[in-house]
Parts: C-alpha cells; structure tokens; sequence
C-alpha cells in the first residue's frame, strides 16, 4: 500500500498556525489528483487543501481544529484509484444540469410574466425588507400578479397576522445559549482593530457631497458602459478616481509610518473592503492612479467574485496605501471608519438619500451622501484631512474634471 500525507501548505512567512475550516470530501472518499478536499483559514486568507495524487482520503483532523502548518491532516492510499464510474459522475451530473436548463426554451414574455408574479416593486420591496415581511403572505393587484406598494401597505395596516405569528415563532422563548469557536480571520481582525484604536491618534471628519452629476452621467451611458465594458458603471470607480487625484494633492494622506520614518507613496494602492461570509477583507487594486474607470471596475468585480469564494489570496491582500469602505450597500447613514494598518487613512462611503438642500438661494431636493474621513494625527493634520475630502467632493460633484487632472476643461484650454 503507498501512502501520501497531505500536509498543511503556509499561507506566509508570518503564519504558524491554521484552522481546519471544513472537509469537502468525507472520510473514505476516493478523489481525484488536484481535486479540492478541504478549506483552511488563517489569520490573513482562506487556503485550499488539494489532493497531490488520486486515492482513497483518510481524514486525520477534524473540523474546527488549529494545526501547525506544514503538519499531516489527512492521508490517501494511492493503491485504491477511481473507478470509471467515479471519474464520470461529475461529468454526467453537470451534463443533466444543462439539458435541464435546455428543455424547453422560454419566450421573454412568459419570462416577465413569471418574475413579475410576485416580485414586487422597487418601492414595496424596500418597505417588505424593511418591515421584514413574509413576501408569500401578500397578494399582488398589479400587472401579472405583481406586488404593488400599495398592496404593501394594505397588508400592514391589517396588521399582518400571518407575518407577526412567524416572527413571534422566531423565538422559542428559552434560556439556551450557543458557543462557537473565534476562527483565525476574526481573531486577527480583533486584534489588529484594538491595535489601531491604541497606537494611532486617529481622528474622523465629515463632510456632504451632492451625488446629482454623477447620477446623471451614470443613467446617460450605463448601457453603453455595461455593452462596451461588460462590467455595470457604480460609484466605487469614481470614488476610486477622485480619491487618487485627491492622494497627489495630499501625500500625507497616502503615507504611513515606519519607526521614525515617514514613508510617502508616489502612487495609489487602493484598498476595497468587502463584507465576506468568513469577515471583512481588504483586497487591493494596484496602481489604480493609472486606470481607467471601466478597469477599476472590472477588477472589483475579479476581486468581489474571489472574496465572495473565499479565493482570495494573500498577494490580493499585501500592501495596499489607502482604503475605501462602503457601509453605505448596509443602509448605514453616517459613521467613522477605522484606519487599516500600517495606512494612515481610510475614507468612508454612505447610502444616498434624497435631502433638501440649499442651491443658489433656492431649496431642492438633491441625492445626498454622507463622507468621512478618519485619519491618523500624528501625520496628517487639520488642514490636509479636510482638504482632502473636500477634494474629492468637488471632483464627484463635477466629475468631468476627473479627465483633466482635477481641472476645469476651459483651465486645460487656457493652461490655467
């Protein structure tokens, strides 16, 4: 019998310890060379654990368990290959799933019929989330059975009987309680966030920034932007855009400190934090100074899609000058973002609302977000954090000048 230990792999050169996050496979399991079998945290990224030769799995440490790196946790006898049957299931599986989707072809029409049923509008969807109502519980007066917010509302005002016994239900009305175990990733991030809050003299301030142009030159070319591009136009690439331009006019504010050094970045590693089932993660898009709308979005989405799968690796991670966090996708209004170490800054996104405000002697309704900046005193002062915002509000509020290194078109005419 030939046997081959599966050893766990170093997610760095800092990292001695890791967590058996799950088996894919179970004990006893034949798999095949390369084929996946287990997920591993650390405190910096999520592994895979790999089968180096086709086999019969032993599984040596259970879920949930710290190991040392490079230590055994599984095994496989080499001796027991797949069958015919078991290299051919997964084939013959995807292949029904696609002859499923094949069957019977269906008309745009009987598509909008069938979605518009009970899926309700954008304003009763809004009210539904927010009352956490059961969307089954409701009937739809619209076109098709559609879900009105009217027929919202009607609902609630009888008091939604079928809805409150369901919540009540939630609870059982016990005393019991559940512990479960810190993985590496949240342990790391505890500790790194109390680090923050007591080696750094962080500071947050705030300013308004009025979303109207942008809003309008996204509803002119997003079909365009999404035709040509294949990626969807949002907010993030400009924010992303106005924050680099914003970076070369306040280089304190793309710097760190190191011992008694301040290190100042000639160029923009911007960080994007992004909410995973596993925590929060910041992958970075490098030289982000240099690219172009479209390529910002592109590559949040490569990104979002790898830290959605939990493939995000520690290269995606290093580094990184300045962050941007977006608690606004939550419904969040306002709040003060904590700095991500070694950087000295991070800037915070909100939800828009629309709010009165004063243009021109005038009031009007406008798509306002609210901005905050926290950021580190001990190298950046007064005078460059609010600076810095306001920069960037000025470029998301007149975007254009984004082509034009923050200028006005008519000062590039003029060589102003």
């Amino acid at each position: 019998m030939s046997v081959l230990e599966l050893k766990v792999p170093s997610p760095g050169e800092s990292v001695t310890e890791v967590t058996i996050a799950r088996w894919l496979k179970q004990n006893g399991d034949i798999v095949e060379k390369d084929e996946v079998v287990a997920e591993i945290d650390s405190d910096k990224a999520t592994l895979t654990l790999n089968a180096e030769e086709a086999g019969k799995l032993e599984i040596l440490v259970p879920e949930g368990e710290a190991v040392k790196v490079n230590s055994v946790v599984a095994k496989i006898d080499t001796s027991v290959k797949p069958t015919i049957t078991t290299k051919t299931e997964a084939k013959q599986e995807k292949q029904e799933k696609v002859s499923e989707l094949k069957q019977e072809p269906k008309t745009s029409a009987s598509v909008e019929s069938k979605t518009s049923q009970k899926e309700p509008s954008p304003a009763a969807k809004k009210i539904i989330a927010e009352q956490n109502i059961d969307l089954s519980q409701i009937q739809g007066t619209g076109k098709n059975g559609r879900i009105t917010k009217q027929d919202v509302l009607k609902y609630i005002a009888s008091g939604f009987p079928k809805a409150q016994e369901s919540i009540s239900n939630y609870w059982t009305g016990s005393r019991e309680t559940e512990r479960q175990k810190m993985s590496s990733l949240r342990k790391a991030i505890s500790k790194r966030l109390v680090s923050v809050k007591n080696q750094t003299a962080m500071l947050t301030t705030f300013n308004e920034v009025d979303m109207s142009a942008v809003y309008e030159l996204r509803n002119k070319y997003k079909d365009k932007f999404k035709e040509k591009h294949n990626v969807s136009l949002g907010f993030m690439s400009f924010f992303t855009k106005a924050v680099c331009e914003a970076l070369y006019h306040f280089p304190a504010v793309n710097a760190m400190i190191d011992g008694d050094e301040i290190v100042y970045h000639k160029y923009c590693d911007i960080g994007i934090a992004v909410s995973t089932p596993k925590g929060l993660m910041v992958p970075i898009i490098r030289n982000a100074e240099n690219m172009s709308l479209a390529e910002i979005e592109l590559k949040i989405k490569e990104l979002a899609i790898k830290a959605r799968d939990g493939k995000l690796t520690i290269p995606d991670m290093e580094g990184g000058t300045f962050t941007i966090t977006n608690g606004g996708v939550f419904g969040s209004m306002l709040s003060t973002p904590i700095i991500n170490p070694p950087q000295s800054a991070i800037l915070g996104m909100h939800n828009v609302v629309e709010r009165p405000v004063a243009v021109k002697g005038k009031v009007e309704i406008r798509p306002i977000m609210y901005v905050a900046l926290s950021y580190d005193h001990r190298i950046i002062d007064g005078r460059e954090s609010v600076g810095f915002l306001y920069k960037v509000k000025e470029l998301i509020e007149n975007p254009v000048r984004l082509i034009f290194n923050g200028k006005e078109p008519e000062e590039v005419l003029l060589g102003l």
